[in-house]
């Protein structure tokens, strides 16, 4: 397999996994089935991102044991038996909280050791690039499925059936890393053993006293509006008459465009002003969607800027993150980043 078939393999395994992701964000919508609350979907939701957060603390630990293109294969198990776990269930309890364990440890190995196993395969210098390339794939993957769940939905269908759908996506993303696990082995810039990717409390530790301690931040703060923004997109939209399927669709699209337009771009003579510069758009589209109440025009507006500033900075500080770390502690810092 050529190097050029195993990245395309490789960025299609990510992107069938990545509607998964992006199907949380209709938990409300399939938990009014059985007649739970947002609150249910909070619970919901802290499960999981417990699950996750003890997961990237391990991810390394079984990646070195099992080899990360292996490891990867194993959390779209995962994540495939949660979303059929989510469709199957019918009241608040064992189900749901098991599939969110399940979602969580699938959250927890792919998005920490997917740009951990990029970093083997490209140079520094194509860091930004090929970074940018995989979060468009993986943007389209959480943007769409909610659009697809929508289209079910007017067609006829139900939210079930997309949860069912991504099911099989992910388990068809499963099968895609086993095969790859040769070829990325062949196509590594080091052909040598993989590093260390363990993360430990004095490995956090380093990482928070280096130069990656501010994109690190920058993530985690990032990240934080992003769910806060995402998860109960659909509960806000039906609160004020509009249609949260657009909002996905617009949002995935600027953020598609950006990615794809700055693949290349490194940030400039000054990536961190770059960085501040698109993290206040984000934050003009978060005051912008509070008072805009339901308006359309401005709804839309609100998914452009919001996919400016979220969408265009974080491959960035991603990139700033790995070149800001330490060389023996780039798969660690990376992992802290999900």
């Amino acid at each position: 397999m050529s190097r050029f078939v195993t990245f395309v393999i490789f960025l299609i395994a990510v992107f069938l996994q990545a509607g998964a992701y992006g199907l949380t964000f209709l938990l409300p919508r399939l938990f009014e089935r059985f007649g739970a609350d947002e609150k249910a979907v909070g619970i919901t939701l802290t499960v999981a991102t417990v699950s996750t957060l003890i997961t990237v603390y391990y991810a390394g630990h079984l990646s070195d044991w099992f080899g990360r293109v292996m490891t990867l294969a194993v959390a779209c198990v995962f994540i495939s038996a949660s979303m059929a776990l989510f469709g199957i269930a019918d009241a608040m309890g064992p189900v749901p909280i098991l599939a969110s364990l399940l979602m969580g440890a699938g959250w927890g190995l792919t998005y920490a050791l997917v740009p951990v196993v990029l970093t083997r395969l490209v140079t520094a210098e194509e860091r930004v690039r090929y970074f940018a390339i995989n979060s468009v794939v993986l943007m389209a993957g959480f943007g769409l499925s909610p659009v697809m769940a929508s289209a079910i939905e007017k067609a006829g269908g139900t939210v079930v059936e997309a949860f069912m759908i991504v099911a099989v996506l992910s388990l068809l993303s499963a099968v895609l890393f086993f095969i790859l696990i040769g070829p990325v082995r062949a196509h590594a810039i080091n052909p040598g053993p993989e590093e260390s990717s363990r993360l430990s409390l004095s490995g956090v530790g380093a990482i928070f006293r280096s130069r990656a301690v501010l994109p690190v931040t920058m993530v985690f703060l990032g990240a934080s509006v992003f769910a806060g923004v995402s998860n109960f997109q659909t509960v806000y939209a039906d609160a004020r008459g509009l249609d949260y399927a657009a909002f996905f669709l617009i949002y995935t699209v600027t953020v598609v465009i950006c990615r794809i337009a700055l693949a290349r771009f490194k940030g400039g003579a000054n990536p961190y002003l770059t960085i501040a510069a698109l993290q206040y758009v984000m934050a003009g589209s978060v005051l912008l969607f509070i008072f805009s109440g339901s308006n359309e025009p401005a709804y839309w507006l609100v998914a452009v800027l919001f996919g400016v500033g979220y969408g265009a900075s974080y491959p960035i500080l991603v990139a700033m993150a790995a070149n800001d770390a330490e060389t023996t502690l780039v798969p660690q810092t990376l992992q802290s980043l999900r």
